[in-house]
C-alpha cells in the first residue's frame, strides 16, 4: 500500500537506493537558493516539465488547478512507481488497491496508464505542502482533488522504475 508524509518519515519506511536519486532531488526542492527550487517555483499554470535523472528515472514538474472529486478518475502504473511530492498547496489523494476497482481505460504500455472508476470505499489522504506519496504498481491512484476550494497547487511527480 502507498507510503506517505514528510521526507523524513518516508525515508526510513522504503530501500533508499531504489529512491536515491528522487530523495535528493527533493532536498534540493527544498532549498530556496537552489536551481531546482526556482525552476520548479516559477512553473506556469498547466505547464510540466520533464527532467531525467537516470536511465531509470524521471521527475515531472508541473502546476495545475486542484478539481472537485466528480471530475478525476483512478490510475494506475505498471512500470514506474510514483513519488508525489506536493512543493506548494495541498490536495487530496485517494488510493485502493487496483483489484477492488473498475476498469474503465485498458493499461496504455506507451503511457504506462490505466484508468479506473471512483470507489466509496478508498484511503484518502491530504498531502500538505513538503509532504509525498509513493504510489506501487497495485495502488490506483486518484491525486488531484480540492480539499475546500480549487486553487493552484505545484507538485514534483518522480517516476521511478519498478
Amino acid at each position: 500500500m502507498a507510503i506517505f508524509g514528510n521526507i523524513e518519515s518516508v525515508k526510513s519506511q522504503v530501500d533508499g537506493t531504489k529512491f536515491e536519486k528522487a530523495f535528493f532531488y527533493i532536498q534540493k526542492l527544498q532549498d530556496k537558493n537552489s536551481l531546482e527550487y526556482k525552476s520548479t517555483y516559477n512553473i506556469g499554470l498547466d505547464e510540466c516539465n520533464k527532467i531525467v535523472l537516470d536511465e531509470n528515472s524521471f521527475v515531472l514538474e508541473q502546476a495545475y488547478i486542484t478539481k472537485d472529486k466528480k471530475d478525476c478518475l483512478f490510475e494506475s502504473h505498471k512500470k514506474y512507481i510514483d513519488i508525489q511530492y506536493m512543493f506548494e498547496g495541498d490536495e487530496i489523494m485517494e488510493v485502493e488497491n487496483i483489484n477492488n476497482l473498475t476498469l474503465l481505460k485498458e493499461y496504455n504500455e506507451s503511457l504506462d496508464y490505466a484508468n479506473y472508476s471512483q470507489s466509496n470505499n478508498a484511503s484518502i489522504l491530504k498531502i500538505k505542502e513538503n509532504e509525498l506519496a509513493i504510489f506501487y504498481p497495485q495502488d490506483a491512484h486518484m491525486p488531484c482533488i480540492k480539499i475546500d476550494k480549487n486553487k493552484k497547487v505545484i507538485k514534483a511527480v518522480f517516476k521511478i522504475a519498478v
